[in-house]
């Protein structure tokens, strides 16, 4: 039998006059898990749509169990065996469970048992080791388990290449490490899976074997037990890596932002503060109410009762144009359906905030103002493109996200809340991320951070609040942040 399931050798791909990929190559052996790390627009994904079927390959050859293929399309992928879980979820929300995971195959001349079909979703979900009602709405469900649903789907076919594309980015550290099980189990089975993610510490939990990409070529590849974590990151982004989290100068100063006793219907009786030039943390486990929290200090969500108050005088919030005129800015978890208009320009997208701050006396956007504007920040935090009038949605992820970054750098905000601010963003772009989370501070902002990365809690913030079940477990001072007092309060316990 073929030591390698997967051969891809000398893959070339150009979109335009952009070289995507410039002669790739990539071995993956029968039953392991292949670790595809890389900085955003290293050319991960478009080898991985080459492998799948979803582009075609300039030049190059593609082996499957030593057989030379050619993929022309996701169909034919699906054929040979290979499936894909992409970080953009696929999924019919109107659907059952049952239905999304055997959509194409509910049953024969459209006769569909939908006992056995319940039964059949029912049993792949519990092979994965999680718990979920196969005849539960999709749109009813969390993220978390919707991700589950898309990893059910891919594997109730006979895949023998699994690709995922960053597939813990919304689950909890539990669920996550349910994952791992069950991708232990399938590589026992002779499943190769490669494994696309950002997040080291996972990389070097699950993986076999590491390939390193930057700007469409390998800068690196062999067996994990043979790398170290930095210097996988320094062949991710090309030199060496300093510090992960840059240190703050700013000093904490007085209070800024008081919430007393805030009910909501997802947590009730949340209290703390915040002081200008301070990162506050607030961590739990996804689906614990975190979100919920902010976006009803933001006036984005009802809050039931509590006080929220700012310089010391109770405001009144009750929706977000409440929030920004008190001066309070959110960057929300999903910013691709809450924090941007994805076909409009760069330029739109970041002064939709500060749209006064261009207007003419008549009204009028005053086009050189917002071009002057939008040029200083993209300059400032470094969005990588060739002109403000790009639309957002041809952006990296890292650059999206700093394009919903720069929208509060010109408001009056004395608040900025910052809601998963790195998830699904390369390396590099996270430092960079760090760094104007540092900049709100030496502006004398109060910060609000949450994320779902522990390490990220304990490098950035001054202190974390943490919540579980919707209320609050516990408060850690920086000396006392770590992952074993986090995941103590996260879970309802106490740090002794």
């Amino acid at each position: 039998m073929n030591e390698y399931r997967v051969r891809m050798e000398n893959i070339y791909k150009s979109f335009g006059g952009v070289k995507a990929l410039k002669g790739v190559s990539l071995q993956v052996r029968q039953g392991e898990i292949h670790a595809l790390v890389g900085e955003n627009g290293a050319g991960k994904s478009t080898l991985m749509k080459i492998l799948s079927g979803a582009y075609k390959k300039d030049r190059g050859e593609i082996y499957i169990d030593g057989a030379c293929v050619e993929i022309g399309s996701p169909r034919r992928g699906r054929d040979l065996g290979v499936g894909t879980i992409y970080q953009e979820f696929e999924l019919a929300s109107d659907l059952t469970v049952a239905e999304n995971i055997f959509l194409d195959r509910l049953g024969p001349h459209g006769i569909i048992n939908w006992k056995n079909l319940n039964r059949r979703a029912a049993k792949v979900l519990a092979d994965l080791g999680f718990d979920l009602n196969p005849e539960e709405l999709v749109g009813n469900i969390s993220v978390a388990y919707q991700q589950v649903v898309e990893i059910a789907k891919v594997l109730s076919a006979d895949t023998k290449v699994l690709i995922l594309d960053e597939p813990t980015a919304v689950l909890t550290p539990k669920e996550s490490e349910k994952l791992f099980h069950t991708l232990r189990l399938l590589k026992q089975k002779g499943v190769s899976i490669i494994y696309i993610s950002h997040r080291m510490d996972e990389i070097f939990e699950i993986a076999d074997t590491i390939t390193i990409m930057r700007d469409g070529e390998v800068t690196g590849s062999g067996r994990k037990d043979d790398m170290q974590v930095d210097h996988v990151i320094e062949l991710m982004i090309g030199h060496e890596l300093a510090t992960l989290y840059p240190p703050r100068e700013a000093t904490p100063g007085e209070e800024i932002l008081r919430v007393e006793h805030l009910s909501g219907k997802a947590f009730s009786d949340v209290s703390f503060t915040v002081r200008r030039g301070e990162v506050l943390g607030i961590s739990g486990l996804v689906g614990s109410g975190r979100t919920e929290i902010v976006r009803a200090i933001f006036g984005a969500d009802s809050k039931l009762s509590g006080h929220i108050l700012l310089n010391g005088k109770e405001v009144a919030i009750h929706s977000p144009s409440d929030g920004m005129r008190h001066g309070i800015g959110l960057v929300p978890e999903n910013r691709k359906e809450q924090g941007l208009v994805l076909d409009m320009p760069i330029r739109y997208n970041i002064t939709m905030c500060s749209i006064k701050k261009v207007l003419g006396k008549l009204g009028i956007i005053q086009r050189r103002k917002e071009q002057a504007l939008s040029n200083d920040l993209i300059a400032k935090l470094n969005i990588k493109t060739d002109t403000p009038e790009t639309p957002v949605q041809d952006l990296s992820g890292g650059n999206q996200q700093k394009v919903v970054i720069a929208k509060w750098f010109n408001t009056d905000s004395q608040v900025i809340i910052l809601d998963e601010p790195t998830r699904g963003v390369d390396v590099g772009a996270k430092v960079e991320i760090y760094h104007l989370i540092n900049e709100f501070a030496r502006r004398n902002m109060g910060i609000i951070l949450i994320s779902s990365e522990l390490s990220e809690i304990i490098g950035m913030c001054d202190r974390a609040i943490v919540i579980d079940a919707g209320r609050q477990t516990g408060e850690l001072q920086k000396s006392e942040l770590s992952e074993l007092n986090i995941m103590k309060l996260a879970v309802g316990g106490k740090v002794k």
